[in-house]
């Protein structure tokens, strides 16, 4: 098609005016188009994007955390030296923390947005189908992970403000110590109830990273049948690793071997 020349678009100009005059109708211009990343992330493969990508980045933290924990059966040196280590990152290039902040700040970005996808998507999913399924094809389609996904996220969520309160910020009712991370995880978990509360915290967390960890493949759209046992099995791994690591914790405080 010929491009339009400056006359042309004078002329066009022209007549949208003689057209105004005659109907009375207002020419009303085209939308302004909105920048690409807005557009993409208004569409359910953005949001899946986000949610995939972000959700690899809280895995990644999560593996991350439960292996710097691991040193607490090392020893109260061993921990607390991890601990200071972490406020240290990037020294002397950067000041004391900065670094730290600049992850944890990262963190809490892939969270919400993390927390936003899903909630989207689940909205765009409600408003494509108002009206459910009539019969158990819901639990014929999806496993118990996928089903519960909703709920072990809200778990999740009231988890890690506990958990912040807890052992960063020493608002959880435990005797606590800044800069002792030894100490502090000992006088929470030795709480029964604490104990209990982080015991099923995390097997919800371990439901939620299973079917987490299975369908971001899909979500990136690196899914072939080839492949579905590989995620399957890294899924369960995954999963089993986070549960087992982070469980023992509050259990071992409980039966006296870390003390």
């Amino acid at each position: 098609m010929p491009e339009l020349t400056t006359e042309d678009q004078r002329a066009g100009a022209d007549a949208a005016s003689i057209l105004e005059k005659d109907t009375g109708a207002p020419i009303v211009a085209p939308p302004r188009k909105r920048p690409w990343i807005v557009e993409f992330y208004g569409s359910g493969v953005g949001k899946k994007w986000v949610m995939a990508v972000t959700g690899i980045i809280l895995l990644g933290y999560v593996l991350a955390h439960m292996i710097g924990n691991l040193k607490v059966y090392l020893g109260p040196e061993e921990i607390n030296r991890y601990g200071d280590w972490l406020r240290t990152l990037g020294e002397p290039a950067a000041p004391r923390t900065v670094v730290l902040w600049l992850m944890r700040t990262t963190l809490i970005v892939a969270f919400v947005l993390h927390i936003h996808s899903a909630y989207s998507l689940t909205r765009m999913n409600q408003r494509a189908r108002p009206v459910k399924y009539q019969g158990p094809r819901d639990y014929v389609a999806a496993n118990y992970a996928s089903r519960t996904m909703r709920w072990t996220g809200v778990i999740i969520g009231l988890f890690v403000i506990f958990h912040l309160m807890d052992l960063t910020w020493g608002a959880g009712g435990a005797k606590f110590h800044r800069g002792d991370p030894y100490q502090n995880m000992l006088r929470s978990f030795e709480r029964v109830p604490v104990a209990v509360v982080y015991v099923i915290a995390n097997l919800a967390l371990a439901l939620h990273i299973y079917h987490g960890a299975w369908s971001m493949f899909q979500s990136l759209g690196w899914n072939n049948p080839r492949f579905n046992a590989w995620r399957r099995y890294f899924a369960t791994a995954f999963a089993v690793i986070i549960a087992i690591g982070n469980v023992s914790f509050p259990v071992m405080v409980q039966a006296a071997v870390i003390h």
